[in-house]
This record gives structure tokens, sequence and C-alpha cells, in this order.
């Protein structure tokens, strides 16, 4: 699930990357939790991420995903810039097919230290 909305999001197809979302569900980027109440809600938050990203690994603990992603450009608002390339992490919670849940989290450093 994690995987198809990240390639849908990289397509550049905001109105499917937000479909992947429950309603309601909570965000956070870099920011205080936010709520998403409504289809709209999650559009917006999807058009917010400039970048794309490809899933490079998941690892579970409890009701919590944490994916690491390969961040790529992709169509849409907004550019990734030099981001493109670096490691993101996002912690998930995942409940009847759609994400509850969607915050980011602090990497862990990679050895040549390229993290975002």
């Amino acid at each position: 699930m994690i995987r198809a909305w990240a390639d849908t999001l990289r397509r550049g197809d905001i109105p499917g990357a937000a479909k992947f979302f429950a309603l309601p569900s909570v965000v956070s980027n870099g920011t205080p939790p936010i709520e998403l109440h409504t289809r709209a809600d999650a559009r917006l938050f999807n058009a917010s991420l400039p970048c794309g990203a490809r899933l490079v690994k998941t690892s579970s603990s409890g009701r919590f995903t944490t994916a690491t992603f390969r961040l790529t450009e992709r169509p849409g608002p907004g550019t990734c810039g030099s981001g493109t390339g670096l490691l993101a992490r996002t912690t998930f919670v995942i409940s009847h097919g759609k994400i509850e849940q969607w915050r980011r989290v602090a990497n862990v450093p990679a050895p040549s230290g390229r993290t975002v």
C-alpha cells in the first residue's frame, strides 16, 4: 500500500495519491500534526510534497510502519531540487487499506551522510 501511494504521487497523480488517505487522518511533515477531514484536504497535503519518492525499505513495530524513500522529481507544483536522490523516512499507521497517520521522522544517517 505504501509503495502504491508513493508510485502514484511520483507520477504526479495528486487525486489518486489523496485516495490512499483515510478521512480523517493525521499528517505531519516537520509541522505540528494536521488533521485531514476532506478529500480536498488530502489533495492539498499531497500537492504540498515537492518530491516524488521510490520506496527503498520498510520496517514495522506494532501498528507503525516506517518507510525509507529515495526522493525523486515528480510532475506538478514545486521541485525536489537538491533533495533529489536523498533519503527520507516516514512513519505510517495503516488501517483498512488507508493511511490513518503519515508522519515524517528523522533519518538515520547513511555512511555517506546523504540524508534529508
